[in-house]
């Protein structure tokens, strides 16, 4: 028996139709064709398997206790899902039974593990062949499988899955376990979940936030200068041109080159008034623009959010959608943005499809140049699978939704842009120089619209005012200084994350990064999560409390600030994580050793878990996991408190610092308010309790005064049941 087993239900649906008849259906399979010509096709529901919980290595371990940590298995193992339990047991008897197995998961790196790893929980021993299906219409599948591979070609694709599952469960479970033990010990409820890429994005978030939360407005001075051709006939040759900042003024430009003192604009702009100049640049082009490549998943993202609003993981169940219920578009969770050259024989098949699907594109369909072959067409660019494109099929299966339209219209645009003329620019440039300031005038212009025509437009009522055209003058021409003038603006935070600018933080992670030599490496690397899992990442953080919605602005909240703030900066920065995803690429590639990855993950977890509980970024690194039980905790946030050496000697320092500034003297070896003892919780908000001398005497309060103003009676140096009587 030929076995065909798909990553999903609907994959497998299309392979059967495009088998041999006649189709006989099961629970969990299709069989089709008799005789020799006779297979089955079956399918997981994404992953059957799961990594083993850590009881199942050690029952000790599913108690959560630090003393336990680190917990690295020796043996790795894999468990069932409970939900899917009953396509697993179908799935091992047909595999038991199959003489030839095809791998037919989808064309990426989960796709190929989550097969393999069925394949290899069975123990099967029948040859295995691999192919991938990136279009699910009948011709495109029927295609693909007469061109079957041998899957341990892809052996190196799911070694680097593999290590990727591996490393989330050694850095997920350790992580997530230790600081939330540690925050419990501080009075504080929940668990405080840290993942491998979730984390950085969160400390993405958390540092606009604060970035804008902290920003400080500054004036900066524009100097503006307006010439004059001085020929004879030039009357109406006059045009305005801007400053150049120039490096005898370092000292009083910003990081961004804005002259920050009105005093030295001012001086400026009257030494050039009224004063000769000449040009010394002359510069002006037709630039011709190419229409930009079809989409991957992240440039749909990112487009779809910035147009239409949708949100990463609406975008990708749409078009999930299209793909797979009405088989209008390929395979969505593609990260390339190129297509395979063979595909440009089937152009006017899709173009003619588009115009049915979307009778509005019917007159760009009908004005599609389809002589013309753009860039997008590259064998070399393209792996497993190839940019999301519109498919020849003509009706969807139903009717669409108003986001699948809208979906479906985008992608087909950046198709029929390959099939229309460049867009071209005119553009200007004048460069002045009057005594030794130099002042710069730009132009441009759309000329002809080309592909520009398709784009869709965020403000379509809204049109630019005419600018004025440069005039024609050339190198070494005298101009005339006529008037200046310098114009205040004030510099402007950065805007709060939406999901089209966090998504494209997430894809180009290289402009987040200080370290130069990591940046070229990540510019050559997906940056942070993979085109099929960053959605997903996004909708976690907002399920476990760390970002929620502000209008269309995506922000941190108190428990996903307080989170990053305790974590080391290596756990909450972009670097390391887009560095791991680089070594699973070169995994991929067979130029990485997933063994030697995970060892130096777990190097890197024990580096993290030896760090002092609830210590903060820029705290110390010294060895222990904690404070001892001589030393006190913080009298304003519980937190343990370490020695430090000060002006005036030894003392105790809160191991927040610098969010929090608790000190106190090193003699209090057991204060009396009690922050010697282990925290005790506020009972109405749960925040440390602290012990504090009123004119009665000793009382306990909360340390979230005057958030929360919660006290209780002391009872022998410890908190009362009974809450304080109010006076």
């Amino acid at each position: 028996m030929h076995l065909y087993i798909a990553e999903k239900p609907s994959l497998g649906r299309a392979i059967a139709a495009a088998l041999p008849g006649p189709h006989q259906k099961g629970q969990g399979w299709i069989r089709c064709g008799q005789g020799e010509q006779a297979a089955t096709v079956s399918w997981c529901i994404g992953h059957l398997l799961e990594p083993a919980e850590p009881a199942r290595y050690n029952p000790a371990w599913k108690k959560w206790r630090l003393e336990d940590l680190p917990l690295f298995p020796e043996k790795w193992e894999v468990m069932p899902k409970d939900s899917v339990r009953q396509q697993l047991k179908v799935l091992e008897s047909l595999i038991r039974q199959a003489e030839t197995i095809t791998h037919a998961g989808d064309p990426d790196r989960e796709g190929q593990l989550l097969v393999d790893e069925v394949i290899r929980y069975f123990g099967a021993s029948a040859p295995v062949k691999r192919v991938l299906i990136n279009d699910l219409t009948p011709a495109a599948v029927a295609k693909a499988l007469r061109s079957p591979k041998d899957n341990r070609e892809f052996r190196r694709l799911s070694h680097s899955a593999l290590a990727r599952q591996r490393a989330d469960w050694l850095y997920g479970i350790n992580l997530t376990r230790f600081y939330t033990l540690s925050y419990q010990q501080q009075g504080e409820q929940g668990v405080y979940s840290v993942g491998r890429v979730q984390t950085p994005v969160l400390g993405l978030v958390v540092e606009r936030d604060n970035t804008i939360e902290n920003f400080q407005p500054r004036p900066y001075f524009r100097i503006e200068a307006r010439f004059k051709a001085e020929e004879e006939e030039a009357d109406q040759q006059t045009f305005t041109a801007r400053w150049l900042p120039d490096d005898q003024f370092q000292d009083h430009l910003d990081e961004e080159n804005r002259l920050l003192s009105r005093e030295v604009a001012e001086e400026i702009a009257q030494s050039v008034q009224s004063r000769p100049g000449k040009i010394t640049e002359s510069r002006f082009r037709d630039r011709p623009e190419a229409p930009p490549l079809p989409f991957s998943l992240s440039a749909l993202q990112i487009e779809a959010g910035r147009l239409f609003r949708m949100g990463a993981k609406e975008v990708l169940d749409t078009a999930q959608n299209l793909y797979e219920r009405h088989q209008l578009i390929t395979y969505p969770r593609s990260d390339c943005r190129y297509l395979p050259e063979g595909h440009y024989d089937q152009r006017e098949q899709v173009v003619r499809a588009i115009g049915r699907v979307a009778p509005d594109l019917q007159q760009a369909c009908d004005g599609a140049n389809l002589e013309r072959k753009t860039a997008a067409w590259n064998d070399k660019q393209v792996d497993a699978h190839h940019a999301i494109i519109p498919t020849s099929r003509p009706t969807p299966n139903g009717k669409l939704s108003a986001a699948e339209q809208k979906i479906y219209g985008l992608i087909s645009r950046y198709y029929l842009m390959q099939f229309a003329a460049d867009a071209v620019h005119r553009e200007g440039k004048l460069t002045v120089r009057v005594g030794e300031h130099q002042f710069r005038a730009t132009e441009t212009a759309l000329l002809v619209p080309g592909w520009k025509a398709l784009e869709i437009k965020l403000r379509e009522g809204r049109t630019e005012l005419e600018k004025t055209p440069l005039p024609r003058l050339e190198k070494d021409e005298p101009v005339f200084c006529e008037d200046t003038s310098v114009v205040e603006r004030k510099t402007q935070p950065p805007q709060h994350f939406t999901d089209a600018t966090l998504l494209s933080a997430m894809t180009n992670i290289a402009r987040f990064v200080t370290d130069t030599e990591l940046r070229k490496t990540l510019r050559e690397t997906d940056g942070l999560g993979t085109e099929a899992t960053r959605a997903a990442i996004i909708d976690t953080l907002f399920k476990r409390d760390y970002l929620y919605r502000d209008s269309r602005h995506i922000r941190a909240t108190d428990k996903g600030k307080a989170l990053i703030s305790a974590l080391p900066e290596s756990a909450s920065t972009p670097d390391r994580t887009a560095v791991w995803e680089a070594t699973l690429e070169s995994i991929r590639r067979g130029e990485g050793d997933p063994k030697k990855f995970l060892e130096t993950l777990k190097q890197e977890i024990r580096g993290f878990l030896n760090r002092p509980q609830g210590q903060p970024a820029g705290g110390s690194t010294a060895p222990e996991t904690g404070a001892p039980e001589n030393q006190p905790h913080c009298p304003k946030c519980r937190a343990p408190m370490l020695e430090r050496d000060g002006k005036f000697g030894r003392f105790y320092a809160c191991t927040r610092y610098p969010d929090c500034r608790g000190t106190r003297p090193l003699e209090e070896a057991s204060p009396q308010d009690g922050t010697s003892q282990k925290p005790i919780p506020c009972p109405h908000c749960f925040s440390p309790l602290v012990r504090r001398k009123g004119k009665k005497g000793w009382f306990w309060g909360c340390s979230n005064f005057p958030g929360c103003r919660q006290t209780l009676d002391d009872d022998n140096g410890k908190p009362a049941v009974r809450l304080r009587k109010s006076t």
